[in-house]
């Protein structure tokens, strides 16, 4: 599948190790690849939440053990992961701008349009996302759809004392949305302390921006798992270790 162009193929195994023999090579592979060709000492970095995310945290540790960059994280598991790792992370300022974030993602369609929030950050990611310069997803083929919400449920983050009403009018509106819990079987709370509503559409969305737009009209909704237009590429790592980088097509004139 073709998704924004290919732009390049390459082998990441630049920090030495078979990636071949490692779990989760595929998402190994891409974040090895992405920090390796992205990532400068000095940079201001945003840091994603997920297991891909993760290995992007281990990447820039591996690959640069003196951690020589200032970095914000979306959340706290990766805010802990990444000092355990010896990388600085600071909280965000007023000011703050990024030349990088490095992120996973739940789907990513052919326009480099995402499906983003099972990890349960997707506030803070959308914000990060939107203070950086260059937004680098990193994914696995499995993440590659022709429509968000084929394979992923869209979440949104929600105000806990506004979700009845917010589930009423979602459902109203043809969605499935079903309350994500945690192990413990209670809603599941984002660092924020909102909830968030899994939604299953009617059908794949074919327009993701005049859907995010109508979602985030409903009050109550404090984010949205879609993510429009911010990606600036997608680096999709394969089992065996190699890379494809999707770098987003160039929008035709009107």
């Amino acid at each position: 599948m073709t998704v924004g162009g290919l732009r390049r193929t390459q082998e990441a195994g630049a920090f030495g190790g078979n990636v071949a023999d490692d779990p989760g090579r595929a998402k190994i592979a891409a974040a090895r690849y992405a920090v390796e060709r992205y990532v400068r000492p000095g940079q201001r970095i945003a840091l994603g939440t997920g297991s891909t995310a993760t290995e992007a945290v281990r990447a820039l540790a591996l690959r640069f053990p003196k951690a020589p960059f200032e970095c914000v994280a979306s959340s706290r598991a990766t805010e802990e992961l990444a000092r355990s790792l010896g990388i600085p992370v600071r909280p965000l300022e007023g000011v703050d701008r990024f030349q990088l974030m490095l992120d996973g993602a739940d789907e990513v369609s052919p326009a480099l349009d995402l499906t983003k929030g099972g990890g349960g950050a997707l506030f803070r990611e959308k914000l990060l996302a939107r203070l950086s310069d260059d937004l680098v997803i990193l994914v696995d083929p499995s993440k590659l759809v022709r429509a968000l919400g084929e394979r992923h449920r869209i979440p949104v983050e929600v105000v806990p004392f506004a979700r009845p009403v917010v589930s009423h009018a979602l459902e109203r509106r043809g969605y499935r949305a079903e309350l994500r819990t945690g192990p413990d079987g209670r809603p599941f709370r984002t660092d924020n302390g909102n909830e968030i509503l899994d939604l299953t559409p009617p059908r794949p969305i074919e327009n993701p921006s005049e859907e995010e737009r109508a979602l985030s009209e409903l009050t109550g909704i404090v984010e949205t798992g879609l993510f429009v237009g911010l990606a600036r590429r997608v680096v999709v790592g394969y089992p065996d270790g190699h890379v494809e980088e999707l770098p987003r097509s160039p929008v035709p004139p009107t």
